[in-house]
């Protein structure tokens, strides 16, 4: 199966006081160079969720999807499956850009069981790092439209998705507010 990646990085950024969180620096690299690194080599494509100007990402030589109406990440992943599927992928991994640190395996283990799939560690689950087969696009959007709560994992737990153990926590460290950025920076500088 031919799979396809998305980076979601169409967030607000509200808890880091509006700042565009793609672009936030860890370690002197923008949080989404760090995770195209991760994502980019385990996928045949790999594109970006954000709306605003397309043309901060430029430099990266990505496809910029926009979200069609913005619901949160859910948007951003029917954006990337209705990008997909007209070339030939089977399925779509989406990660946030604010959870750069995906592990190098992802998307092998995600696609193991041959259905819709998220990321589990012991701490909890991670649904915003999930396999989408293009196959549910049309599920996705029938959900989006019926005013569901559009969390993830709802749709995800709609979907039938399987949740697949992954052994480190940290793979999934996510970075939500400056204090998060900061304990990480001063992570690295320590490491």
């Amino acid at each position: 199966m031919t799979v396809f990646g998305v980076i979601l990085a169409g967030g607000e950024g509200r808890r880091m006081g509006g700042a565009d969180k793609a672009m936030l620096q860890l370690d002197g690299q923008a949080l989404v160079d760090i995770a195209a690194a991760r994502l980019g080599p385990q996928v045949a494509r790999l594109a970006i969720s954000a709306n605003g100007d397309a043309g901060r990402f430029a430099p990266r030589a990505l496809p910029v999807l926009p979200d069609g109406t913005p619901m949160g990440p859910l948007s951003g992943v029917l954006s990337a499956l209705l990008w997909a599927a007209p070339l030939g992928a089977g399925a779509v991994v989406s990660m946030p850009v604010d959870a750069p640190f995906c592990p190098f395996d992802l998307v092998a283990r995600l696609s193991a069981p041959g259905g819709a799939a998220f990321a589990m560690t012991d701490a909890g689950a991670h649904p915003a790092c999930a396999l989408w087969p293009v196959s549910l696009c049309k599920t996705l959007q029938d959900f989006l439209a019926s005013g569901a709560s559009p969390r993830v994992r709802d749709a995800l737990t709609q979907m039938g998705a399987t949740a697949v153990e992954f052994p480190h926590e940290a793979d999934f460290a996510n970075f939500n507010t400056p204090a998060d950025l900061a304990a990480a920076q001063s992570a690295q500088a320590r490491a």
